[in-house]
This record gives structure tokens, C-alpha cells and sequence, in this order.
């Protein structure tokens, strides 16, 4: 009925045009964040007319991502649901996002339960605003980078190759001393950073490094979103050096706008439900959310 693949490199060339029709900030379709988290999600993709399908696996459970791309979305759906029902297994769609639910409505009314999954939810942020960082409710994140300012003899450089070993290393120290908390998916995590790392080009992911004594102690990396949206995928640093997580976020994006003025907004993903990190995300006074929602046929 449809022909669903696992995902790989040469699928790049017919998923980024559909996720640019789809022009949504939402740090789910990129192509990116499909095939670095394919050793967690062992996805499944195929195109249905001029939209994406994909078939997800978490904790066992099967199901389908948003199909996004352009063009009438009702006949997709209609496949879709005939494909979960020929493989005998429920119909559920996830990251759908706000802008979707009155197609949602339309097409199938009371006939589905829509579930919001807060924990899912991207933090938008003015691209404008963490460059410069203005007000009193930013006064504090000032503070952080003049101290770092002061304290070290730094530097930004974009990320290459050639500084891949200088983070994995920092990456196995800052694994090393996360609390019990962050050690929750960071496995997962490391595999998906050691992927980006080594199809980095072929993937055109952008980012940088900040180097203190000529040391690394922080990157960060990702790749657009959508026409005005830059998505981070990752950001880690060394949690000892005071500043370092503050100024690689505040200079990642200054390097971006100088690159690419048409970034409006940036993405700094979702938090998962972790306390310490929707903390951290909410200190920057998100501008906007990218609302996430499940949504599962009545039976």
C-alpha cells in the first residue's frame, strides 16, 4: 500500500523540499532530527503525493508523525489510517501542532481525542533577543557573560571536523558529572550527537565552538527548521566554567544572523518533561511555544 523505508542519507534530497513547504517552526520534520534519532526511533518514511509519512517506534508503541509537506493532507490521512489498520495496530498521530488541529476538526470532528503532550513542546525564542539579551528579566544572563568575558581568554569559532574530538571529549566529561536526573535518554542523546558529528556535512548542519585557553568548553549545532527558524539540536558545555552554556547560546546565534539574516527565530526544542531544563528554557523568556498535541481516532 505505501512503501515505508528506514530512513537514510539519500531520502535528505526529497524530505528537505517537503519540510520547507511546510514552513512550520516545529523542530519535529527536519531531516536532521529524523536521522540522527533513528537508533531511538527506528523510523520508517516514504512520500504519499507531495507529503512525508513516517512511522515512529517508542516504548514499543507504533505511530505517525504529522505528515507534513503541502497539498490537500486528508487523502494522506486516509492512507495512513488504512496502513495502521491492515498492520493491526491503533491510529495515533503525534507532533501535531496547534496550526493543525482545525484540519484535525474538519476531518474527522469529535471522531478523534486530541491529547496536548506539554512536555513536547518547542521554546521559540527572538533571534534578535538572544543576541542581545535586553531588560531586566535578561539582566541576569548579562551578568553570566561579562563574568565570562573577564574570567577567560575565549574565543567563538564555527564548528569543523577537525574539533569533533575536542567535543566528544567534553561531551564524556560533561556525561561524567550529570546527576541522576539528566542521565534519564542521555545515551540516546550521545548517539545522536556522535551521528551528527560524523555525517556533519552531508547533513549541512551548522554550529560552533567556544574555546577558553584554546580548549574547547562548549558547542552547540543544528539546522533550519523552516525559511526564518534555525533549530538547535544540541548544546553542551562545561558546566564548571561559570557562563559557558550562556555565551555559546548567545554567540551560536550571533554567528548564525551574520550568516543568515533571514533568521527570525530559534529553536531551542522541547525540555521533555525534565524540571531542571524547562527551568533553564523558561529563564530566557521564551516569545513563543510550538504546542504539541496527540491525537488518537475514537473507537
Amino acid at each position: 500500500m505505501i512503501d515505508l523505508h528506514p530512513v537514510t542519507l539519500a531520502d535528505k534530497a526529497w524530505i528537505d523540499p517537503i519540510v520547507m513547504a511546510e514552513n512550520s517552526p516545529s523542530a519535529d520534520y527536519n531531516f536532521g532530527n529524523i536521522f540522527l534519532w533513528d537508533d531511538t526511533y527506528r523510523q520508517q518514511v516514504c512520500r504519499i503525493q507531495d507529503r512525508m509519512a513516517v512511522l515512529l517506534r517508542y516504548e514499543h508503541r507504533p505511530f505517525f508523525a504529522w505528515p507534513a509537506g503541502s497539498g490537500p493532507v486528508r487523502p494522506v490521512l486516509d492512507v495512513l489510517r488504512a496502513y495502521a489498520e491492515e498492520q493491526g495496530f491503533p491510529f495515533v498521530l503525534r507532533g501535531v501542532t496547534a496550526d493543525h488541529l482545525p484540519l484535525i476538526r474538519e476531518i474527522w470532528g469529535d471522531g478523534c481525542m486530541v491529547t496536548p503532550e506539554r512536555d513536547l513542546w518547542d521554546y521559540l525564542y527572538s533571534a534578535e533577543k538572544l543576541d542581545t539579551l535586553p531588560g531586566k528579566h535578561l539582566h541576569g544572563k548579562r551578568n553570566h557573560i561579562h563574568r565570562f568575558e573577564q574570567e577567560n581568554d575565549w574565543r567563538f569559532v564555527p564548528l569543523k571536523p577537525d574539533l569533533f574530538p575536542a567535543c566528544r571529549q567534553l561531551l564524556e566529561n560533561w556525561m561524567a558529572s550529570c546527576g541522576e536526573e539528566e542521565k534519564d535518554g542521555i545515551f540516546d542523546e550521545h548517539r545522536a550527537i556522535d551521528r551528527a558529528f560524523q555525517y556533519y556535512d552531508e547533513l549541512g548542519l551548522e554550529g560552533g565552538a567556544l574555546l577558553v585557553s584554546g580548549q574547547v568548553v562548549a558547542f552547540s549545532l543544528g539546522e533550519m527548521a523552516c525559511a526564518d527558524t534555525f533549530d538547535v539540536h544540541f548544546e553542551k558545555a562545561d558546566a564548571s566554567i561559570n557562563g559557558a552554556f550562556t555565551m555559546i547560546n548567545r554567540e551560536l546565534v550571533r554567528h548564525l544572523r551574520a550568516l543568515h539574516p533571514e533568521i527570525l527565530w530559534i529553536n531551542r526544542e522541547d525540555d521533555t518533561g525534565r524540571p531542571s531544563l524547562r527551568q533553564s528554557k523558561l529563564t530566557y523568556h521564551p516569545d513563543r511555544m510550538v504546542e504539541k498535541y496527540m491525537v488518537e481516532l475514537n473507537r
